[in-house]
């Protein structure tokens, strides 16, 4: 009797080697995250926690995938230079030693959000969650930090549930919108989360966050594929409107545009970003790291005019207002959805105490479903179908 054929299997985009970096880098991540979490104390300053978080990256990456194959060295280190970002501050936070704010400390009550990146071989994991310090479930956050806190916990959670192949960018826009709303808080205007892939950590293929007018125009649908891998990141604010600005803070953290080429005029633009491009490859760097502060900031000037490098500007929402965010790193292989980070270390229900809660009987009938649905229900049946079968006889 002739053997029966074995269905051709379809080409996987990712490999089961390359997942396994993402988690590894997943799981450096979380293990950083721990740490500063625990450090993110009363009196803690930022630049020290930045700079502990960047070592503590290079030293998790630098303790594997050691083996040299084919005379070759992996790549690996930091996807994304550790930020923190307090109260109104949006993202991006990082200063250099030499910055007025350098000198800038943890206070009792600080919203404050860690953000930070690994990568294996360029595959990265990217991850930010927010804390607030000195807050326990005796002295629970409340006001208006719980307001935002809890909008953008919950945005995260029903994002991540809506991020699947088959659906579109527009369906988590609009499901964060609402669970802010909940909140009467707004997502940040125009923060986008991107599709990754080796060495890309910022492609084509987005969601937008409260988009104006115009972004809505300009962003295009996409349809989430099978095996694709996406930074999704969420951040809410409790102002009005969701707008930010830039202000005085000093960009630290640039990253080589992939897409631009141009000849650079100045010597010390072309060192400059032949050292960006050694110490950081695609993935951003924080200028902190480069030999000459100074030099550095001058010669990336010529880049940056040019697009050969964007810059991650610091923006702020207005000053009486506070932002929370959470961002984490997913997978969509054929059996589902499948987290890459870990989930946030500080958060859990018992530390916000609000005054709100999520009303949408929709959205609350999404949390409750799991991320990946599984098979177990119709296997049951099938088995009890065989059972009855069998009885029959």
């Amino acid at each position: 009797m002739a053997e029966a054929q074995k269905p051709v299997e379809k080409p996987r985009l990712i490999t089961e080697a390359d997942m396994t970096k993402y988690k590894t880098a997943g799981d450096i991540v979380n293990d950083v995250m721990r740490k500063l979490v625990s450090l993110s104390t009363e009196g803690a300053k930022i630049i020290d926690l930045c700079a502990e978080g960047d070592r503590l990256i290079e030293e998790g990456t630098g303790a594997v995938y050691n083996k040299i194959v084919k005379g070759v060295k992996v790549n690996k280190g930091i996807a994304f230079p550790t930020s923190v970002s307090v109260n109104n501050t949006v993202a991006h936070f990082s200063p250099l030693v030499s910055d007025p704010l350098a000198s800038q400390a943890l206070v009792k009550g600080d919203v404050v959000k860690l953000h930070l990146g690994a990568h294996i071989d360029g595959f990265a994991a990217i991850s930010a969650e927010t804390i607030v310090v000195g807050a326990t479930e005796q002295d629970p956050v409340t006001g208006r930090r719980a307001d935002v806190l809890q909008a953008a916990w919950y945005g995260a959670e029903l994002a991540m549930r809506l991020v699947k192949a088959g659906n579109k960018n527009w369906a988590v826009t609009d499901v964060v919108s609402k669970a802010a709303s909940a909140f009467d808080c707004k997502p940040v205007e125009g923060m986008l989360s991107c599709l990754q892939t080796q060495n890309v950590i910022d492609g084509k293929k987005r969601i937008i966050l409260n988009p104006s007018e115009a972004q809505r125009r300009d962003t295009e649908t996409i349809t989430f594929g099978e095996d694709e891998v996406y930074g999704i990141d969420i951040l809410v604010s409790s102002g009005e409107d969701g707008k930010a600005r830039v202000e005085d803070s000093k960009t630290s953290i640039y990253q080589k545009e992939g897409s631009v080429t141009y000849q650079l005029k100045m010597k010390n633009s072309r060192m400059v970003f032949s050292e960006m491009q050694k110490k950081a490859g695609a993935f951003p760097i924080n200028i902190r790291v480069m030999e000459d502060e100074k030099r550095a900031r001058l010669g990336l000037q010529e880049a940056v005019t040019h697009g050969l490098v964007k810059p991650y500007e610091v923006v702020y929402t207005p000053s009486n207002t506070f932002v929370a965010a959470f961002h984490f790193t997913i997978a969509l292989p054929p059996a589902g959805p499948l987290l890459i980070t870990h989930p946030p270390v500080w958060y859990k229900p018992e530390l916000v105490k609000t005054d709100n809660e999520l009303e949408d009987e929709e959205l609350k009938a999404l949390l409750t479903k799991p991320l990946r649905e599984t098979k177990k229900k119709k296997k049951t049946k099938e088995a009890e179908g065989a059972d009855d079968s069998v009885e029959a006889k």
